[in-house]
């Protein structure tokens, strides 16, 4: 893979839309020792890590290893068993559902395969969190004049405003996977989780989308956790970044530091390190994951 095969970026949210966020002391995500169990079925098992802003958790795992337990249970959608889980320093574990909507209005989430809304015209479905987001409800409800707006930057921000008055099944799979990615980021959230972002889509519509994701992080200093069966999404946000000079995705100087890679297996995080310490590993289970071209 060479940078110039990685699509250029499009134009980005203004800054009053999308601020840099500053460095903060605060784990944005932490998971101490969380057990989750199904009957005998562990589906989380003594997972514990901790993320700070700017960060990127890449997870890989067989299917029914954990890794999309392990986002429900970040934003409080399934409780573990045991353990604590805290977003920006505050405790998930043992909330009342009401209680969670402040910490959830700071998270964006992208489904599986998009999870657009079918009865919904795309800029609806974009709308969507900005219209039932509490946070904003409690503080300053946007205007209809201001959604539409946050709605088209949105939109532009994955080169997709043409799409507005058009129905998810008009749209291509990787079009709809960037539809979810503009809802996820419409209201500019401190961490964003991707659930399987390029499952099923070709080498260069899954780069397409790899390459949003590293724009979305890198101009907002976003913390990211991202779910994939593919090594080559996991590769490209350790050794790539977003240029805001340049508008286009290019090499870093070196490996990112901030992006560590989690392996699970039936529920337990059996590695957790950077890349070089990933293609190092011996483990075979392992290094299933870390090489180009595994699923």
């Amino acid at each position: 893979m060479t940078p110039n095969e990685l699509p250029a970026g499009s134009a980005a949210f203004p800054a009053a839309v999308i601020p840099r966020l500053p460095a903060e002391s605060t784990p944005t995500v932490q998971f101490q020792d969380v057990c989750l169990s199904f009957g005998e079925v562990h589906a989380l098992d003594h997972v514990s890590f901790s993320m700070n802003p700017g960060e990127t958790r890449v997870v890989l795992g067989a299917a029914g290893s954990g890794k999309t337990m392990l986002l429900k249970t970040a934003v409080g959608l399934v409780m573990p068993n045991s353990g604590h889980i805290r977003l920006f320093g505050e405790e998930v574990t043992g909330r009342k559902e009401a209680q969670l909507f402040d910490l959830r209005a700071r998270v964006g989430i992208l489904f599986q395969e998009g999870g657009l809304f079918d009865s919904l015209i795309i800029a609806e479905n974009v709308a969507y969190p900005l219209l039932n987001q509490h946070a904003i409800e409690q503080s300053h409800a946007p205007s209809e004049a201001e959604v539409k707006q946050r709605v088209r930057e949105a939109l532009r921000f994955v080169e997709l405003e043409h799409t507005l008055d058009k129905f998810p099944s008009e749209l291509s799979g990787g079009m709809r996977r960037r539809v979810g990615i503009a809802r996820a980021v419409v209201t500019a959230p401190a961490l964003v989780l991707y659930d399987s972002p390029t499952a099923g889509l070709d080498p260069i519509t899954a780069n397409t989308i790899i390459a949003l994701i590293l724009k979305e992080r890198d101009l907002r200093n976003t913390a990211t956790i991202m779910v994939t069966h593919r090594y080559q999404d996991g590769h490209l946000m350790a050794n790539f970044r977003y240029n805001p000079s340049s508008g286009e995705i290019e090499p870093a100087a070196s490996s990112q530091k901030t992006t560590r890679f989690l392996v699970m297996r039936e529920g337990r995080v059996i590695f957790e390190g950077s890349q070089p310490e990933l293609l190092a590993s011996t483990d075979p289970y392992v290094q299933k994951f870390a090489r180009p071209g595994s699923a």
